[in-house]
């Protein structure tokens, strides 16, 4: 596997766009992007990046490619056919899906590609827009090992986090029960924020108190303190439509093995809820005005 060589970018959205931009910025490597928008293209062509005309240039002139994504449905349809990304694969080059697909999905473009010559990783990223930004993501990688070692240096420019979770498809079962359980959690705190305003005590004083106890979380401190609290959920960010979809992941995965999980189920109606009072395009934690809703 080559330890250098152009990259590719294909798919610039909510956090597309500032992975190709730290991978510009700190690589050191050329980099190609592309995106049906060309407004992100715009804004990184000011830092370096190439535009590509489609896809096919992507696949034509990079080494490491790497898709971002909204589901596993656009991944699976990149890939599909006679002119998908594995068929356009050359011997060495190495694919990665930075997004939320299901596992098997995974498994089976390891096995198309391989066919090729070519490598894949399943590689989702988590945490914040914001994170994304600083280049300070986490990362989960399902590869096998000489994979992984050659795609560490590329993502440490943009995640300060990256867990070799084990071989294709690992990655995404590690990223899928992640967001499953920031989604219970997010409604436990959705929860508590309800009944303590109901009983008259102040929404950011209980915060604060559980940010003090055994109840602190990434999820209290970054979607409780800067969503639920003011009530803000803005769009262009990661959205109750995409977090529905990967809960939707987590739900195939536990019927699969038979295992009852009501908490994501629960989670996962609250977020159908929320898409059916009109608010899909907004930011995930908007499940909580069910609890607004119904009063």
């Amino acid at each position: 596997m080559s330890a250098a060589g152009t990259i590719g970018c294909i798919g610039l959205g909510v956090m597309g766009e500032p992975i190709c931009r730290n991978l510009v910025q700190k690589s050191g490597r050329r980099v190609i992007g592309f995106d049906t928008r060309e407004a992100p293209l715009a804004r990184l062509a000011a830092h370096g990046v190439c535009a590509a005309v489609g896809v096919a240039d992507v696949m034509r002139e990079a080494d490491f490619v790497f898709l971002s994504l909204p589901s596993g449905r656009e991944v699976a349809a990149l890939c599909a056919g006679d002119e998908g990304l594995p068929a356009q694969a050359q011997r060495g080059q190495i694919i990665v899906d930075l997004g939320t697909s299901p596992p098997a999905l995974a498994r089976d473009l390891t096995e198309r590609f391989a066919a090729r010559g070519a490598g894949f990783a399943d590689a989702p990223v988590a945490r914040t827009r914001a994170a994304a930004e600083r280049g300070e993501l986490s990362v989960m990688v399902g590869a096998a090992p000489e994979i992984f070692a050659a795609l560490r240096p590329l993502l440490e420019n943009f995640a300060t986090d990256i867990t070799h979770c084990g071989p294709p498809g690992a990655g995404q079962v590690v990223k899928i029960l992640n967001n499953m359980v920031l989604a219970e959690t997010v409604v436990a705190l959705s929860e508590a924020l309800a009944i303590a305003r109901s009983e008259g005590v102040d929404g950011a004083l209980l915060f604060e108190a559980l940010a003090r106890g055994s109840a602190d979380s990434f999820a209290l401190r970054n979607h409780g303190m800067k969503a639920l609290l003011p009530g803000e959920f803005p769009e262009r960010a990661f959205s109750a439509l995409y977090a529905r979809k990967d809960l939707g992941y987590a739900l195939d995965l536990a019927r699969g093995q038979g295992l009852p999980v009501a908490g994501a189920e629960n989670a996962a109606q609250l977020l159908e809820r929320a898409i059916a009072a009109g608010d899909g395009e907004r930011y995930w934690p908007v499940l909580s005005r069910a609890f607004t809703r119904s009063r």
